[in-house]
């Protein structure tokens, strides 16, 4: 028996009659909080490159998706088994330079393009998008959110002068390596604290709001 069926198996006892409490009456929603701890752990573990500690906290990641899986189980809607099946075809069919034609494809940013070139063309599970911006996820953390919404903007070349100062970031942009933008994020969080805001909700407002009226604009322009 795998490590992998071993654990599967002592959560599906934890849930079972006379498990343990805590786990018999977890959901999906009451789990959400743990995943994010586990998953932030872990990206802490990434930072420091601390390997030892990294395998326990993918452990206690992959805890909460084996969790999440039996939990979709024991509702009728599907098993682990599922969970990794699809996920390997999606991988498999995402490569067909690897796994199909055979066709080479020659750097990272090339592999980049044709997985979103095969994304556009798979079925989207899920609500329907709505708007000139790909769909994010909600609890994506501020400033990846903030990063994403600047990407489309890119990507899309969607008329944002005016929206937000291009000319600003530019040349902000040419000033930064790591290290300063690190300072500068840390100064701009400790300065927010001290006035009382909250950061990662002001830089989701503003990032929401720049959606909105890039939107807007659009909607405005004439075809």
């Amino acid at each position: 028996m795998s490590a992998v069926e071993d654990l599967r198996k002592t959560i599906a006892a934890l849930r079972a009659p006379g498990g343990c409490p805590w786990d018999q009456v977890q959901t999906h929603a009451t789990l959400t909080r743990c995943l994010i701890d586990e998953a932030s752990e872990l990206l802490d573990t990434i930072d420091r490159l601390d390997m030892p500690h990294m395998r326990e906290e993918l452990g206690d990641v992959l805890m909460q998706v084996v969790f999440h899986a039996q939990l979709a189980e024991e509702a009728g809607h599907f098993d682990l088994e599922a969970v990794a099946a699809e996920a390997n075809e999606k991988l498999v069919r995402r490569h067909p330079h690897v796994f199909g034609d055979g066709a080479k494809i020659g750097t990272a940013d090339d592999v980049i393009v044709k997985w979103e070139q095969i994304k556009a063309q798979e079925k989207k599970n899920g609500p329907a998008q709505s708007g000139v911006f790909k769909d994010l996820p909600p609890r994506l953390p501020a400033l990846m959110f903030a990063e994403a919404v600047w990407k489309q903007i890119e990507k899309k070349e969607l008329p944002a002068d005016g929206v937000v100062d291009t000319a600003q970031i530019k040349a902000l942009g040419a000033q930064l390596d790591g290290a300063k933008l690190g300072k500068m994020l840390f100064e701009l969080t400790a300065a927010a604290r001290a006035k009382g805001l909250d950061p990662e909700g002001a830089l989701r407002l503003h990032a929401t709001q720049v959606m909105r009226d890039v939107e807007a604009r659009l909607a405005s322009t004439p075809a």
